[in-house]
């Protein structure tokens, strides 16, 4: 069995009296693109400079590869951990041009030989070596910045919220060029991020940290459909959560009864909004919800619900006719997650 490219165990660091990681545990296989998911003040910079070698291990150990490289007394230096670096800005040296910037990191022999038009082409930029920085979009920038990040071959590439500098509609045309590049090179990358959609549509495995821990890690399609509490349910894609309890495979709740495939008692349902089927009622006796809101979004829309003081969100496509004012019966496509009262995460 390979081995795995990255493994943190119980790895705990911050700083004077503020600590930031609390116990992290993470194992990234080779060749996969993981994502560090949660949000401001988790620990997510402070894990990805940890890796990279910039903060020190306060306890437990990372190993890249297989090889110690900090905790138990070891502190290798950053530059002898073969880890690249994407930065936000991609932070190109101005003066350089593309391919003295991507370069850079290589020694003589290397910056000499095809190891540069090899990691351009790698990144879609192929000819583009004699450009400067300033010649180029902020896309092309980033790709510029992967391609530094690739050419020394290193065992493991991170990437600090490399998109966010970049405006919505270039954001997922570069992540999509990043992850191409970096399955082409077969290469071992974490990415850094508080954006959901960001990595829940790029990365292979998705790790939720909260709280200076990681609270589940898990391909991205579980991690939206098996959460492990609400709040990560909640936080990674919109939530409907009702107060439920549960009994014989069906959960009782403001909507009626809904299957759950475990769970008795009282507690909380999560549902996601695209769940919710809405149509007109047929007569007067039909329990129905007041449409409060519509908030239109171009393919789809949300409907915001008001079901006898429960608020609700439908997700429904874009050419829905439902409008503010409108009663409407809601109904639940699917199972959905149950939770037992307290285990709120």
């Amino acid at each position: 069995m390979e081995e795995p490219a990255l493994v943190l165990d119980g790895v705990h660091a911050g700083h004077p009296g503020l600590p930031v990681l609390s116990g992290v545990d993470l194992s990234v296989p080779a060749g996969t693109l993981a994502a560090v998911l949660g949000g401001s003040g988790c620990g997510k910079t402070t894990l990805l400079r940890t890796v990279a070698g910039f903060h020190p291990v306060d306890r437990g150990t990372v190993h890249l590869g297989g090889r110690l490289v900090a905790g138990d007394g070891v502190a290798v230096a950053p530059e002898r951990r073969r880890v690249g670096l994407v930065s936000q800005e991609g932070a190109l040296f101005g003066h350089l041009d593309v391919a003295a910037n991507v370069g850079f990191g290589l020694d003589r022999r290397a910056r000499r030989g095809h190891r540069i038009d090899e990691v351009l082409e790698l990144v879609g930029l192929a000819g583009y070596g004699a450009r400067m920085p300033a010649e180029l979009s902020g896309g092309q920038q980033q790709r510029v910045a992967l391609a530094r990040a690739l050419a020394p071959a290193p065992a493991l590439v991170l990437l600090d919220e490399p998109f966010v500098a970049l405006d919505a509609g270039l954001r997922a045309e570069v992540r999509g060029q990043v992850r191409d590049a970096l399955t082409a090179a077969g290469a071992t990358a974490v990415l850094v991020t508080h954006d959901q959609q960001e990595a829940l549509g790029t990365a292979d495995l998705v790790a939720v940290l909260r709280g200076g821990r990681v609270v589940q890690c898990a391909p991205p399609r579980t991690l939206y459909d098996s959460p492990a509490d609400i709040g990560v349910g909640s936080f990674v894609g919109d939530a409907v959560v009702l107060t439920a309890d549960a009994a014989g495979g069906t959960a009782a709740t403001a909507l009626g009864g809904i299957p759950v495939p475990s769970g008795a008692g009282p507690g909380r349902l999560l549902l996601r909004p695209e769940q919710l089927r809405l149509r007109a009622p047929d007569g007067d006796r039909e329990p129905t919800a007041k449409v409060s809101d519509v908030l239109f979004h171009g393919p789809d829309a949300t409907v915001v619900l008001d079901l006898d003081g429960t608020g609700l969100r439908a997700r429904v496509p874009g050419r829905s006719h439902v409008r503010p004012g409108d009663r409407v019966v809601v109904e639940v496509a699917g199972s959905g997650r149950f939770f037992p009262a307290g285990d709120d995460g």
